[in-house]
């Protein structure tokens, strides 16, 4: 089984491929979160991966949440693996994830990561969409080459451009702070189509007289309102007006380069 979150298509799209080769279960772990399932059955023979966004150099609160909660009846030492799709840096994910696993008893066999178009657009500026193309199609060996290996159980670190265990802790700290929805406001050309509302896997935001208000106080930050907006009406903090959108849409059958 495969459990991934994505928010703008990166890590589907890695999930996604990991299933085709696997032949193994894809599953989103907003929906589980969403409908309170997180007991699984596994199967001896089962493959057990986690696939998921660096953010802050650390794990998406949705996964970490989604973690903590998770029972795997029947786990029996099966091979168990993280992907983490990054911009800049694959921090420290495999750590993060490691302790929340090592009180079930899970320890991670394979840790693997894929550069990716960078989504963090408070930052990063995505307005040139070929660009974004040459980096998404430069993905593809990497995307193909890491499942084949998790095919194979291949075993041991894998992960390119780590950060030391205690930056990344430190780093961690601010997606908290970032974390605020306060950091969130929407542009006159928002047409109230309500996709945002729909869409944000907190169920943080709430259509009020026909626009988005923030109804939570923290959010996972994730940028899915930001980058699906079809008017890209809503927007964070200083710099993402300038910095545009991306959502990768995903062709997820590779072959060989």
């Amino acid at each position: 089984m495969i459990f991934y979150f994505s928010a703008t298509g990166n890590s589907k799209q890695v999930a996604t491929q990991l299933a085709q080769i696997t032949n193994e279960k894809l599953i989103d772990v907003t929906d589980c979160l969403t409908n309170g399932r997180t007991d699984f059955e596994v199967q001896s023979n089962e493959r057990i991966g986690f696939v998921t966004p660096t953010y802050f150099w650390g794990l998406p609160v949705l996964m970490v949440d989604f973690v903590k909660c998770l029972q795997l009846k029947g786990f029996s030492h099966q091979y168990v693996y993280i992907v983490t799709t990054y911009g800049s840096f694959c921090g420290g994910t495999h750590k993060h994830l490691g302790r929340l696993l090592k009180p079930k008893g899970i320890a991670l066999d394979g840790v693997f990561s894929i550069k990716m178009v960078d989504e963090w657009t408070p930052i990063f500026d995505l307005s040139n969409q070929e660009k974004n193309k040459r980096v998404t199609a430069a993905a593809k060996p990497a995307i193909y080459n890491t499942c084949m290996m998790v095919a194979e159980r291949a075993k041991g670190n894998f992960m390119k451009w780590p950060v030391p265990d205690l930056l990344c802790r430190a780093f961690y700290i601010g997606y908290g702070i970032s974390r605020k929805t306060s950091n969130f406001y929407v542009l006159d050309s928002c047409t109230g189509c309500g996709l945002c509302e729909k869409n944000c896997p907190l169920g943080a935001i709430t259509l009020k007289d026909g626009k988005p208000t923030w109804t939570k106080d923290k959010c996972a930050i994730c940028l899915r309102c930001l980058h699906q907006c079809p008017q890209f009406a809503i927007q964070y903090g200083h710099f993402t007006k300038k910095h545009g959108q991306f959502v990768n849409r995903g062709d997820v059958t590779y072959r060989k380069d």
